[in-house]
């Protein structure tokens, strides 16, 4: 469950004790999913340390952001970063309350918050339900999960615990911010974290429109820009995954041919600009003087200048990738789950 191969409490248990025991076992055998989570959140103090301190504060923050936008409809956050129970990958969980989905979907797209509709059905004690979530990929992952206006005083149960959940509206996460963090005033750091945009949403705003983009069949047989792009960035994955700025190199390298296709190179960059690192920069910048290196037809003085730069090997790789991404037919991520992988990436390493 900490590396989220399983993400429900009851399937994680059955397939433990399969592997563990061949006979015969009863539920009561099991732990309970309370010594469970303890365990998880022990394996996250050991593997993440003080980092998961600070994340916990900014997923704080940022959930208090987001309930500020959201105010209308009554938010209230609840799970692991209400209780401090956070870990990689987790989820900022909110309930709000409402009759319509589109009325949230209209309030966060007035907001520029790029979000998804899901609804899931479940199957409980013989009663079929329909839950309708909102998903938002920000600074951190959101969960909105909806519910009907008059059940804002609702009282939830764990599934964990059985017991009432905690939750906190705005003003009572206000207090807890207050009371933990008393060192930082919290309108400040607040609106600190509302003036950082999401570079993940800028790549993800450059890269969609390329899927319109249609290149010379000579070239690029493969089709559109953002296909050739998600191959490259899937091939630059296998030979070097946990390297997040040649990644982003490899995915973004061609973001500026749905802005100056004459220019792409120079247009992409200026788009980046803040939301890359000097060496993803360098990266794309030249990318197209890499594709001559393998073609043999760069001059001498440009390429002793390259095979003299510290990232010459990375950059040569991006120029086989940048090759090999031109397949028709393969299978690709979708520009979610590149960015998704990436997220992961950041947050793991330490950004």
């Amino acid at each position: 469950m900490y590396a989220r191969d399983e993400a429900e409490y009851f399937r994680a248990k059955m397939k433990a004790a399969r592997r563990i025991y061949s006979g015969q076992f009863k539920p009561a055998d099991l732990p309970s999913n309370r010594e469970i989570r303890d365990q998880i959140q022990e394996i996250a103090r050991i593997h993440e340390g003080h980092r998961r301190t600070e994340n916990l504060r900014q997923m704080r923050l940022e959930a208090l952001r987001l309930m500020r936008i959201l105010r209308l409809f009554r938010p209230r956050l609840i799970g692991s970063t209400l209780t401090g129970h956070v870990r990689r990958g987790s989820d900022i969980d909110l309930h709000v309350f409402c009759d319509s989905v589109e009325s949230v979907s209209g309030v966060l797209e007035s907001e520029g918050i790029v979000h998804d509709v899901q609804r899931k059905r479940v199957r409980k004690q013989g009663e079929e339900r329909v839950y309708t979530h909102i998903h938002i990929q920000d600074h951190f992952p959101f969960e909105l999960t909806l519910y009907p206006a008059d059940q804002a005083h609702y009282v939830f149960k764990s599934s964990i615990t059985g017991k009432a959940i905690e939750r906190a509206s705005i003003a009572e996460l206000e207090q807890l911010l207050a009371d933990e963090y008393p060192d930082a005033p919290l309108e400040q750091t607040v609106l600190e974290a509302e003036s950082k945009l999401d570079r993940f949403q800028i790549y993800q705003m450059l890269l969609l429109p390329l899927e319109q983009v249609k290149q010379s069949r000579t070239h690029h047989p493969e089709g559109d820009v953002l296909y050739h792009s998600l191959q490259v960035f899937d091939i630059a994955r296998d030979e070097l995954p946990y390297d997040e700025e040649f990644l982003l190199a490899a995915l973004l390298h061609d973001v500026g041919k749905a802005i100056d296709p004459q220019e792409h190179t120079a247009a992409g960059l200026d788009a980046l600009d803040g939301f890359i690192t000097p060496r993803t920069a360098w990266l794309i910048e030249h990318h197209l003087e890499a594709q001559a290196l393998l073609d043999g037809t760069l001059g001498a003085r440009c390429r002793h200048r390259l095979e003299a730069a510290e990232d010459y090997e990375e950059l040569r790789l991006l120029a086989q990738c940048d090759r090999a991404g031109r397949q028709v037919g393969v299978e690709t991520p979708d520009v979610e789950d590149a960015l998704d992988y990436l997220r992961e990436l950041d947050q793991t390493c330490g950004g």
